[in-house]
């Protein structure tokens, strides 16, 4: 145990005494010390929002900035003035949110178990009910992420039974897909594959239109960077992918919150901000083309 101790204590002062560079700005959320936050390419933090566990988070192309927390949804502008805003009900959490070519937002709610896509004025325009988890999954660890595909198709993440649910646009199942570990994100790629993160699973996967792994990240394919519970992700125009190495569960100050890495699992791009940021676990690059609206931001 002391040298456990000894070792992480190491790291958290080899990675506070290293300059810090992000080589592409982007947007993210650290649920763990409750922020928003828009980091430069030189590593600064630029803009700066509190909130209670943000889980998601998009710059639509408008520049402002779209994001849930545990009590609902926010876009504000880049001056921090409120734009649109959904207050979820009590016993309530809501952990996804996307934004939608019609204005709307897409959330999925925890406790009440449902879909629902917000529109401009802050109403519910449309529901979908989902089929409560067992009781013995907890409120918090009931759903995390959700997409609405461009076929007018839902992807659920039922986190705390290990499955990826795909709903037609009337909220019929049309398959579960089982996944090792409490899934966190499921991304719909243009070629029809999913790119899904497993959670505590310490595992990536992509299955193609078939559900066959086509390509895979395990625990310890990354040379002294051992997965830990894989939350957000995006896929890159060059083919490689960003993923949230969530630090939390023990493992704060340990690793990079998160890395770029290739199709041949080679790491080109580390962050590792101790100082400024406890745990990530969304992200966006900012300088990556596309309309999140439309679709176009793999994420």
């Amino acid at each position: 145990m002391k040298i456990k101790i000894i070792h992480r204590l190491y790291y958290v002062l080899l990675f506070a005494a290293l300059p810090v560079c992000a080589q592409h700005p982007f947007l993210c959320t650290d649920s763990y010390a409750g922020k928003v936050c828009v980091v430069s390419v030189d590593g600064k933090i630029e803009w700066e929002y509190a909130c209670t566990h943000p889980q998601d988070c998009w710059r639509l192309p408008n520049g402002n900035y779209l994001f849930c927390h545990e009590h609902g949804a926010l876009e504000l502008t880049p001056d921090k003035k409120t734009v649109w805003e959904y207050k979820a009900g009590t016993n309530t959490q809501v952990h996804a949110c996307q934004p939608l070519p019609d204005g709307r937002v897409l959330l999925v709610e925890c406790g009440p178990c449902r879909l629902i896509e917000v529109d401009r004025a802050g109403k519910i325009a449309k529901e979908i009910k989902l089929t409560p988890p067992p009781p013995t999954v907890k409120l918090h660890d009931q759903f995390r992420g959700v997409r609405k595909t461009k076929d007018g198709h839902y992807l659920v993440c039922r986190k705390g039974e290990h499955i990826v649910e795909e709903l037609d646009g009337d909220g019929k199942s049309l398959r579960r897909i089982k996944v090792p570990g409490d899934v966190h994100e499921a991304v719909p790629l243009p070629d029809g594959h999913l790119l899904i993160a497993c959670g505590d699973g310490h595992k990536v996967v992509e299955l193609d239109a078939d559900e066959k792994v086509v390509w895979e990240l395990n625990e310890n394919d990354l040379p002294g960077n051992p997965l830990r519970l894989m939350a957000g992700c995006q896929r890159l125009p060059n083919g490689n992918t960003i993923f949230c190495n969530y630090l939390g569960h023990g493992h704060l100050g340990g690793q990079p919150h998160f890395f770029e890495i290739t199709r041949d699992k080679k790491i080109v791009w580390e962050f590792a901000d101790q100082t400024h940021f406890k745990v990530i676990n969304q992200i966006q690059l900012l300088d990556a083309p596309g309309d999140a609206t439309r679709g176009e931001i793999f994420r």
